[in-house]
């Protein structure tokens, strides 16, 4: 049985809910980026005042950097059930999702086949797109214009030996239904074909297990995770190993150096590591006990998704009782696999006035493209015009949501 969330003990992790400046706004445009928790702010601080220097060299401060930042790695990685060389950081997802993209234009041959999806950011959809410039074929996995979903019978037709790549997200940043990962990435691999997974919109939901999903590789941002503005990037060692090198000649052999040109923000790695600390603190909060790290990431994801489907239930009855906005996506909580609070509204108002409005009823949220431009288009939607979206996560409140509702009820 999961445990009830303790949303007081969650808040108090986050120092924006003490701010004044933040009192009385009600903060619906986390899908963009959410709140950082304190175990972040103060290892970034810590780093910042205490271990600012270059890191891995024998004298202290140089060493404890160096630590730290290894411990980020390690600790994150073994929270999704994955090897710490297979897990790299780069300065944002668009950016390691582009460079990898590189690595495969190197490893592919002209006439081999890439999927991509409509329901993706462009994050996980331009980069792959470029590589029919290289030779390769990009076939398009579209979603349905009415429901938003991406359907498994169109995926089997796009597939065969010819397909080396398959690339579409755990969740749209828009659509917010959970995608079956295990079931896609089991038909890809029966072609022999890799995965790539943008789980950008999805993890901050819950820390996946990549074991358990079986993919390739998977991509998400450590700032929509409560921590440094980041990209973190799995890729397991069997593919790592195979792909063409776009680092520097001498990292060719570290796994987690070859995907990421550049060098790492020393801080913000060491500061990520925060990120576990509060996965620890809430199962300690929570449960307590021994377990291992992929363990308390599963229970404290379990009692983040309930509450999040109990909050979620009555925002989407609302609006589904309304004829001035159209959800984009599911109208309900559940599914075969599951819905995130990420709501997405084609409304009759220009989506642009009614986030404006919703500012004056201290309502934080936003409008536009979101970067899902062909999303958008696909449902029949004005791409130009955008649409509203409404997006939370575990430590909102029912308070808040009726502030959200009454906002709407306004503005609409």
């Amino acid at each position: 049985m999961t445990a009830d969330l303790d949303v007081e003990f969650v808040r108090s992790q986050f120092p924006a809910f003490a701010e004044p400046s933040l009192a009385g706004q009600a903060f619906f445009e986390n899908a963009g980026g959410s709140y950082t928790c304190r175990q972040v702010i103060d290892r970034l601080y810590r780093f910042y005042t205490q271990r600012k220097v270059q890191p891995y060299s024998a004298y202290a401060a140089s060493h404890s950097g160096g630590e730290e930042m290894d411990e980020a790695r390690s600790r994150l990685a073994a929270l999704m059930n994955v090897e710490t060389d297979e897990f790299s950081f780069g300065p944002s997802t668009s950016q390691n999702t582009y460079v990898l993209a590189q690595a495969f234009a190197e490893t592919l041959a002209a006439g081999d086949v890439v999927i991509v999806t409509e329901q993706d950011h462009e994050a996980n959809s331009g980069a792959w797109r470029r590589l029919v410039a290289r030779g390769m074929e990009i076939r398009e996995w579209h979603v349905d214009p009415e429901s938003g979903q991406l359907e498994i019978d169109q995926l089997a037709d796009l597939l065969d030996e010819r397909v080396k790549l398959v690339c579409f997200p755990h969740c749209s940043n828009i659509i917010g239904q959970e995608n079956p990962v295990a079931r896609i990435v089991a038909m890809a691999h029966d072609v022999g074909a890799v995965t790539c997974v943008d789980g950008v919109s999805m993890a901050p939901h819950g820390f996946p297990d990549i074991g358990a999903l079986g993919t390739d590789i998977y991509l998400f941002s450590s700032y929509k995770t409560y921590g440094p503005h980041q990209g973190i990037m799995i890729v397991r060692r069997n593919l790592a190993d195979r792909l063409a090198n776009q680092a520097h000649f001498f990292n060719a052999g570290w796994r987690t150096k070859r995907f990421t040109p550049a060098g790492p923000d020393h801080a913000q790695v060491a500061a990520a590591a925060g990120m576990a600390d509060y996965v620890d603190a809430l199962y300690e909060h929570h449960v307590g006990g021994e377990a291992g790290p992929a363990e308390r990431a599963r229970v404290v994801t379990a009692m983040q998704r309930s509450h999040e489907d109990r909050t979620l239930a009555p925002l989407l009855e609302f609006l589904g009782s309304r004829n001035d906005a159209r959800i984009l996506g599911s109208g309900r909580v559940g599914g075969e696999t599951g819905r995130v609070p990420t709501v997405a509204l084609h409304t009759a108002r220009p989506a642009a006035g009614v986030a404006a409005a919703l500012a004056d009823h201290g309502v934080m949220a936003g409008a536009g493209d979101f970067y899902a431009v062909r999303t958008i288009g696909a449902m029949g939607c004005d791409a130009e015009a955008g649409v509203l979206r409404l997006s939370f996560v575990h430590y909102t409140t029912d308070a808040e949501v009726r502030q959200l509702m009454d906002g709407l009820d306004a503005c609409l």
